[in-house]
This record gives C-alpha cells, sequence and structure tokens, in this order.
C-alpha cells in the first residue's frame, strides 16, 4: 500500500515548479503552567503577498512536522500543538498552479487522498489540536484548521471563504464533510455554495466566530498571544467549549435543497460543481468521516479533470494575473500626473464617475452641464452617496467631509477646466453633441490635459477629427453600475498618444478598474458580442420562436441573467441604438429588430412584467410583437447564437480588437459578469466544437483553459 510521504513524493515530480511551503515546529511553554506546547507554523518564506499555498512539498513538509509532534505528543512530552501562519497569512488553499498541470485522474486522485491523508492526522494526536486563524484563510487554509479540536479567529481577518465552487471545484479535504458537521447544514450551505457563487463572497473574523467556525475571537494586535493564554485556560479545565447540537433531521435536508435552488438560479446546471459539493453535504448527515472523505475525493478528480475547473482557473489567473499587466499598454512612466478631474454632463452616469473619481483619485472634481439645475442635481447625487457611505461606516466623517469638498459644479467650462488635468464626457450618445462638446472643451482645458469619452460604440477617432490636439483623446468606456463592475475598455484613437494612453492606464489603475486596451472598432469588445448574441436571440424570435424557448436556450451556459432581463438592465432604446450603430458597421451581420424597434417606440422598459414575482411575458408587449412562422427548437436556437458569437470573435481577433482571445474573455468576466466557469467565453467556445465548426481553429491551445493533452 502507497504511504502517504511517497504518494507527496510521486504528486512533487508533476510539480517542479512548486513555491514550497514550509512547516516550522517551535516549542514553548504555555502560561498558567499548562504545559509543553508545540506551535507549526506555516510559511513559504514570502511577504504577505505572496499567500502561502499548499502543493504537494508543502504537504510533505506538514506531514514531516506533524511525524514529529505525533510523537511528542505520544511520549507525553506535549500538551498540545497548535499550527498558526506567517504575518497576515494564515494559508490560502491548494496550490492551483500544480491543478493545471494535473493530466490523469489517478493523479488528480492522489492531491484529494494526499491533503486528506496529511489534514486528518491533527484530530488524531493523543493530545488536544488548536489552530490560529491570524490572517487570510481560503479553501485548504480553512480545512486544515476544520480537522483540529479547537480553533481561535483574528478579528482583524480580512478574508475567510471555501472558494472552491466559484472556480469549478468542491471543498475537498474536509470542507463539505467536516463544516455542516461543526455548524449545521444551513450555515455551510451558505458558505460553500451561496458565498462562493455570490462572486466569492469573502467573510470577517468576526463572522467566522458567530458561525462557530472558531470558538474564540481575538484582537489582531497580540493575537497569537490571547490564543496560547485562551489555549491553556482550555488545556487547564477553566474553558470548556460548548457546540451546539446538530439538527440531522428535516433542517439539514431543507439545508441541501436551499443550496440547490441557489446554484440552480445561478449556474442553471450548467456547472457540476455546486452541485457535488451539496451531494456530499447530504451524505455527511450521519457523520461518517470517512465516506465524506472518499466522496471528497472522487469529486475533485471528477472536476480536476472537467472543462469547468480548467476555465475556473484560466478566469482567476486573468482576473489576478492578466488584467494587472494590460497587453499592449505603454510604459507607464509616460503617464502624466493628474491633480483635477473635470466631467462633462451630469446625469446619472456622469455622476456615478464623479464620485468614483473623488473617491479613489482624492483630487477635485468638477461637474458642468447645460442648466444649474442639473448640475444641482449631479452634485446632490454625488454628496448623497457620501452621505450613504457614511451612515454605512465605510467612511469617517473627516474623510466624509473632504469628499464633499472635493465635487462641486459650475456652468462655466472655462472656470472648471481652465485647470484640470483629465476631462471625461458622459454625455448624450450622439456623435454630432460629443464632438461640439470636446471642441468647447479643447478652447478651455491646458496643453497637456487628457479628453477622455465615455462612449459604448461610437468612433473615438472620428470624435477626435476635429480637433487641433487629436493626439490627446482617448476611449474610457466604463460598465454600468460603475462602482461594481470592474472593466474599463481603454480605446486608442487613430492619432492618440502614448503619453495620453499611458496617463488613461494610470488613472485606471488608480480607479482599480481593470483596464483592457482595444482598437477604435465599432462598439470596442463587450458590447459588440453582446450586441451580435442578443441580436441572434432576437432574430429567433422575430422569425417565430417563442420568447420563453429563446430565453431558455441559452440557460446551459449559467449567465448571469436571461437575455431579455439584460435588456431590460440595459434599457431597450440603448440596446436598440447600439444595434443600429453596428448595423452600420457590419450590415450582413448585425440587424436591426422590428419588434424591439416597436417595444421602445411603445416607451416599454422590457419585455417583461414581475406581478407574480417572477419575469413573465408583458401582454402589452406580446401585443407589439410581429412573428413569422419559422420555430426553432432550444438546441437549434444555442446552436445558432454559438455560431454567430464564435464568428464575431474570430472577427474581432482578427481585426486586432485586442491582442489576444484571453483579453476578449477578460473583459466578458469584469464587464458582463460572465461565469468563471465559462472561462468567459472562448474556452466553453472551443470545448463545445463551435469554434472549430465556425472558424476551422480553436481559439485557445490545448492546456491553456482545458486538460494538457
Amino acid at each position: 500500500m502507497t504511504t502517504t510521504a511517497e504518494l507527496l513524493k510521486g504528486a512533487a515530480e508533476l510539480f517542479p515548479d512548486e513555491v514550497v511551503t514550509q512547516a516550522h515546529v517551535r516549542h514553548l511553554d504555555l502560561p498558567q503552567d499548562a504545559g509543553r506546547f508545540a506551535l507549526i507554523t506555516l510559511d513559504n518564506g514570502l511577504d504577505h503577498t505572496k499567500p502561502t499555498t499548499f502543493g504537494p512539498a508543502s504537504l510533505a513538509n506538514l506531514n514531516a512536522a506533524i511525524d514529529q509532534v505525533e510523537k511528542e505528543a505520544a511520549d507525553g512530552a506535549i500538551t498540545g500543538v497548535g499550527i498558526t501562519g506567517k504575518p497576515f497569512i494564515f494559508a490560502v488553499g491548494a496550490d492551483l498552479k500544480g491543478v493545471e498541470l494535473l493530466k490523469r485522474h489517478e493523479d488528480a486522485l492522489a492531491i484529494g487522498k494526499g491533503g486528506h491523508d496529511v489534514f486528518k492526522r491533527l484530530s488524531t494526536l493523543a493530545v488536544p489540536t488548536f489552530a490560529y486563524y491570524n490572517g487570510a484563510a481560503m479553501g485548504g487554509g480553512v480545512e486544515v484548521g476544520l480537522h483540529c479540536t479547537y480553533r481561535t479567529v483574528s478579528a482583524a481577518l480580512p478574508a475567510f471563504s471555501l472558494p472552491e465552487v466559484f472556480l469549478g471545484l468542491v471543498p475537498g479535504w474536509g470542507g463539505c464533510t467536516l463544516l455542516p458537521n461543526l455548524i449545521g447544514a444551513d450555515r455551510a450551505v451558505s458558505v460553500i455554495i451561496e458565498n462562493s457563487l455570490n462572486q466569492n463572497k469573502q467573510l470577517k473574523g468576526k463572522q467566522v466566530y458567530e458561525l462557530g467556525i472558531a470558538d474564540a475571537i481575538f484582537e489582531g494586535a497580540d493575537f497569537l498571544e490571547q490564543s496560547l493564554i485562551w489555549t491553556a485556560a482550555v488545556l487547564r479545565g477553566e474553558i470548556e467549549i460548548a457546540r451546539p447540537e446538530i439538527d440531522r433531521g428535516d433542517a439539514w435536508h431543507e439545508a441541501v435543497v436551499r443550496g440547490r435552488a441557489i446554484a440552480d438560479g445561478k449556474v442553471h446546471g450548467a456547472a457540476p460543481a455546486a452541485y457535488r459539493a451539496l451531494e456530499i453535504i447530504d451524505a455527511a448527515r450521519n457523520g461518517d468521516l470517512a465516506r465524506g472523505y472518499e466522496a471528497e475525493e472522487k469529486a475533485l478528480a471528477d472536476l480536476i479533470m472537467g472543462g469547468e475547473l480548467r476555465s475556473g482557473i484560466y478566469a482567476f489567473n486573468l482576473v489576478q494575473k492578466r488584467a494587472k499587466r494590460p497587453a499592449g499598454a505603454p510604459d507607464k512612466s509616460l503617464a502624466r500626473p493628474v491633480g483635477k478631474v473635470g466631467v462633462v454632463g451630469a446625469g446619472l452616469m456622469a455622476s456615478q464617475l464623479a464620485l468614483l473619481f473623488a473617491r479613489r483619485l482624492e483630487v477635485p472634481v468638477v461637474l458642468t452641464d447645460i442648466d444649474q439645475e442639473r448640475v444641482d442635481k449631479g452634485v446632490g447625487y454625488v454628496h448623497g452617496e457620501i452621505d450613504k457611505l457614511l451612515l454605512k461606516g465605510r467612511i469617517n466623517q473627516d474623510k466624509a467631509n473632504r469628499l464633499k469638498a472635493a465635487v462641486t459644479g459650475s456652468l462655466d467650462k472655462a472656470a472648471a477646466f481652465g485647470d484640470a488635468d483629465f476631462v471625461i464626457e458622459a454625455v448624450f450618445e450622439e456623435m454630432g453633441v460629443k464632438q461640439q462638446v470636446f471642441a468647447e472643451v479643447e478652447a478651455v482645458v491646458p496643453e497637456h490635459a487628457i479628453l477622455a469619452t465615455n462612449t459604448s460604440s461610437l468612433s473615438v477617432s472620428e470624435m477626435a477629427s476635429k480637433l487641433k490636439h487629436p493626439e490627446r483623446v482617448v476611449g474610457f468606456h466604463f460598465f454600468n453600475p460603475v462602482a461594481i463592475l470592474p472593466l474599463l475598455e481603454i480605446v486608442r484613437g487613430e492619432k492618440t498618444d502614448d503619453a495620453s494612453l499611458a496617463t488613461a492606464f494610470g488613472v485606471a489603475k488608480k480607479l482599480k478598474k481593470t483596464a483592457v486596451l482595444v482598437k477604435d472598432a465599432p462598439a470596442f469588445v463587450v458590447n459588440r458580442i453582446l450586441t451580435r448574441f442578443m441580436g441572434e436571440i432576437q432574430n429567433v424570435i422575430d422569425e417565430g420562436t417563442p420568447v420563453d424557448v429563446a430565453e431558455r436556450a441559452v440557460e446551459p451556459l449559467g449567465l448571469p441573467m436571461s437575455p431579455l432581463v439584460l435588456l431590460e438592465l440595459v434599457g431597450p432604446a440603448i440596446g436598440l441604438h447600439v444595434s443600429e450603430t453596428l448595423h452600420g458597421a457590419f450590415p450582413d451581420r448585425f440587424t436591426v429588430s422590428p419588434n424591439l424597434k416597436r417595444v421602445v417606440e411603445a416607451g416599454k422598459r422590457g419585455f417583461y412584467v414581475y406581478d407574480s414575482g417572477k419575469p413573465e411575458l408583458d401582454p402589452e408587449v406580446a401585443a407589439l410583437l410581429q412573428q413569422g412562422g419559422t420555430v426553432l427548437t432550444e438546441e437549434q436556437v444555442r446552436e445558432r447564437v454559438l455560431d454567430a458569437v464564435a464568428q464575431e470573435i474570430g472577427l474581432m481577433l482578427d481585426e486586432g480588437v485586442v491582442a489576444e482571445a484571453q483579453d476578449i474573455d477578460l473583459c466578458l468576466i469584469t464587464g458582463a459578469g460572465w461565469p468563471f466557469h465559462l472561462g468567459g467565453l472562448t474556452p466553453y467556445l472551443d470545448r463545445e466544437g463551435v469554434s472549430e465548426r465556425v472558424n476551422g481553429k480553436r481559439f485557445l491551445a490545448p492546456g491553456v483553459a482545458s486538460v494538457p493533452a
């Protein structure tokens, strides 16, 4: 039979570039004569910007440390064992770079088994074990602590989660089995399923304690010292930990049902991870840990060898790595400082931008508009949002006062923008209007000032074409809601110079946005793809397919919302305007739906009413629709929509709209909320064979977002 050490040695050979975590054992005398204590510290030797992870060699190091303390415990040389992390980091789970390299099911199974074999030894020592969650803990970092007898948590802990389902995995080193048996199935479903599928929501230290995951909470400043004093009291019998009785009856069953409803609402059955996790939670009801661990290992191996996880890791790498080094961005040393910002317009979008610039750049921001009432309304909106931040405790009174003082309004563009370094327009989406605005602004701003446009589909080059200095005009396209969606499409016009572009990227970074460089092509990236996607849905409806069939057709993608609900969010009038713009540019591929025109002309806000709480086709909209006689099945609709999108992405890459397919996916994830389990879109199109059927080749090389050949 293969030993744990042999298993891990074999796995380590598959992953030669692992950043190895050491498990240092030191001994100390506990206060109040509670005896000699062994403390294991997990540390990869790097600072907190490189969090500690568990690859095979790291697990082997922890295994060796447990060998040592196991012998000391058996000999009576120690009274307890603790495990903690380096400053600010406990541990953040399995090393995903290693997971990417796995090619065989048995190697994936070994990863699951190796983690279990090491971690569960902490629950079988001859003395009590303690996990001290001193800093960020995720995935396997959370799970190693669950195997201990007791846990403490730092009140300063910023991030604690089991994010596996978000990536396309399950918590497979004890999480699905141990957590519901510790805090009950309903709370475990919240942590494992709900938080994961809610954009990987993190818990803070206080929440970890309140959920019952930790038995005690201490302030960050002297966290370890207080944890050891508490440990001594536990070992001396002065503190007894009473944990609540777990309801293993109807409450457990209801929790699993709730978890399935959450998964259905988020991924519509399109990604297996959440459902596999729920199966394990369901099976853990009787407390049979060995059976639970076996189910975790099998689920881990199956999912590691599946496309969704590879897409999830690919998406994670895009957001964590590629987003921080935008392809094609000029040298950042060319960027000019921005000490004052002007915003042309004071409507909702302009006001959201003013708030964002003021909060992130902490510089004066001035709004202008055509009359005082609009200016006052815009400034009032920003001040009101600042008051909300103050009420929620997100900022203090001093910060609120400074932000309010920074955001002002003026009707006089010369007075407002005469010393501005960066002016962004957010006015009506019409070329003539925008050209006039830029001509007025150029006449009053300093020579070095950047002129940015928040256009969603118009040509930046044409907008700049009548200016004396077109080289300083740049597209700066935000996505709504501005405070939530991270994407910023930065558009280089034909004459935009490197210094202006570098300044735009510098500002984007300070705004904490994911900036992607895009060519000045109609509708840029996200709106072009979404318009082609929505256009095909509208085409099949116009031709005769029932609305509900067309909507259900794309459910297997697991998108955040259906196409017509998205249209409602965007606004049918804006959707129509973008489709008309793209029809003008590419009449052979982009249509203008006569039914959508009727909906807009009738002043309808969308296709649905919500009288029952669920979306139902508005009878007034149904009466407007004029359909042909061609009725397609869900499968036929889905094939047509995916073929259209694959064709469009292929053409965009041929045109050089972005550097690579990776940028398309980064845009869809951060600008349209497309799921991680799709990897954006191109890995899904590759996996389903659509890319090759339409374009004759894959978008990504095998192994980039799929199992290596």
